[in-house]
């Protein structure tokens, strides 16, 4: 099993020191699975625990100058690591002028994943600061605890309004409640409550639109044959939410929000080469 890739480019670097920031923020602890051509965040707390759970993946192309690794075996070719992404994200905020990272999977009395920074001197001797990022190796045998989330048959679809504008309201509405409900239609309408016993609060939001989602044999999911204006609705935890909307350093060009009614709220944000989606379970 081994794996080592190197970053040279200043603004692949940043951008991937981005996403390691904004996984630090949604997950204290992740899987990191490392496949020939991509990498995978993941976080899968059980959703029926109340958990939210996480599915980031990224083109390794796209940021790594040089990429090998081999897998546990010829056929099962990748990597499983359980990470502190908060530990990475540490090591990368030291390369920010950096000349290049190299990022590695070694042994120094644990696996860890060793990240050496490379950074500008003025003698003709370089300066390199290591960080060993300790690091539990998955066995084979569990792998399929982290398959990719389904995404659920939901009621509604709708693209998001600014993330910047659903922060700012989000977090003024969390010093009043720690439950928030969201509820869209189809008609491009989406509204964020709270109602507690001293207050009721609605922001609410127009003209959002809602993606053409079909489903693999051409029919619409279950948002078919549904009222445009009936509102789909599901009350959750607003610190996952706030978490989610706080962590965002990625500027997503695309984000989107499905809901199934009273179950669960999946957001999906999509950059060019990153793609997060991030499950929030409904409360009772």
């Amino acid at each position: 099993m081994r794996f080592r890739a190197k970053i040279v480019d200043l603004a692949c670097l940043n951008h991937f020191s981005r996403v390691i920031n904004t996984i630090a923020k949604l997950a204290k602890t992740c899987t990191l699975r490392l496949t020939v051509c991509k990498l995978y965040f993941i976080l899968s707390d059980k959703v029926a625990n109340g958990g939210a759970s996480m599915w980031c993946e990224l083109c390794q192309g796209n940021f790594f100058d040089e990429f090998q690794m081999e897998g546990v075996a010829a056929e099962h070719n990748e990597i499983y690591l359980e990470l502190v992404p908060e530990n990475l994200s540490r090591a990368l905020k030291t390369a920010q002028s950096a000349k290049a990272v190299k990022i590695k999977l070694t042994n120094k009395h644990c696996p860890c994943l060793t990240v050496s920074v490379e950074l500008p001197s003025l003698s003709s001797s370089s300066r390199i600061v290591t960080h060993d990022i300790p690091v539990g190796v998955i066995p084979r045998r569990i792998w399929n605890d982290f398959r990719e989330p389904s995404v659920p048959d939901f009621d509604v679809s709708i693209y998001l309004p600014v993330l910047k504008t659903m922060k700012s309201v989000v977090e003024r509405m969390k010093n009043l409640s720690n439950f928030i409900v969201i509820e869209a239609n189809l008609s491009g309408e989406m509204n964020l409550k709270i109602e507690t016993d001293l207050v009721s609060v609605t922001t609410h939001f127009k003209d959002l639109r809602n993606p053409p989602w079909a489903s693999e044999d051409g029919c619409q999911s279950s948002t078919q044959g549904r009222d445009l204006e009936s509102m789909a609705e599901a009350r959750i935890d607003i610190k996952k939410l706030q978490q989610l909307l706080a962590g965002q350093q990625v500027n997503p060009t695309k984000a989107l929000c499905n809901i199934v009614s009273k179950r669960i709220v999946h957001f999906i944000l999509l950059h060019e080469d990153v793609s997060l989606q991030y499950f929030i379970p409904a409360l009772a």
